[in-house]
């Protein structure tokens, strides 16, 4: 199976506009669309926690995408583009979101838990890359 979306036309700013909907909609605030070199990078939002407000940061990785594009045979080679896979980036992670949202409506878990690893910590790291670095964290060390 070809990667998820390489053939979308749709631009990232409607794919970033659709996620900020649909995070919005399930409680968050304070969202915010960074941007390196004038391309968006993540989107980053907050949740009330315990009367805590906690900031969660999306990031694409377009560099990524591009490689598994270029990796997968299925994909023609005129898709292989930056542009491209800056697109696809991001329709991957509204269709993420959206996935998300379904198992919070489904009252499988929380919006703050589906995200969690998304997290940003003090250090401005997110929980996981926090974890990553850091194997002590982890419950089992």
């Amino acid at each position: 199976m070809a990667i998820l979306n390489y053939t979308t036309s749709i631009e990232s700013e409607k794919s970033i506009a659709e996620i900020q909907k649909c995070l919005v909609k399930h409680g968050a605030h304070k969202i915010v669309t960074d941007y390196q070199n004038m391309i968006p990078s993540s989107v980053t939002f907050c949740l009330t926690i315990n009367n805590n407000v906690v900031g969660f940061s999306l990031p694409a990785n377009p560099e990524g995408v591009l490689k598994a594009m270029q990796k997968d045979k299925k994909v023609p080679r005129s898709k292989c583009t930056k542009e491209q896979a800056q697109r696809v980036a991001w329709r991957i992670i509204k269709d993420w979101v959206e996935a998300q949202m379904a198992i919070v409506e489904s009252q499988l878990a929380e919006m703050a838990e589906v995200f969690l690893p998304y997290a940003i910590t003090k250090s401005g790291n997110t929980l996981y890359k926090e974890i990553k670095n850091n194997d002590m964290l982890l419950l089992n060390s």
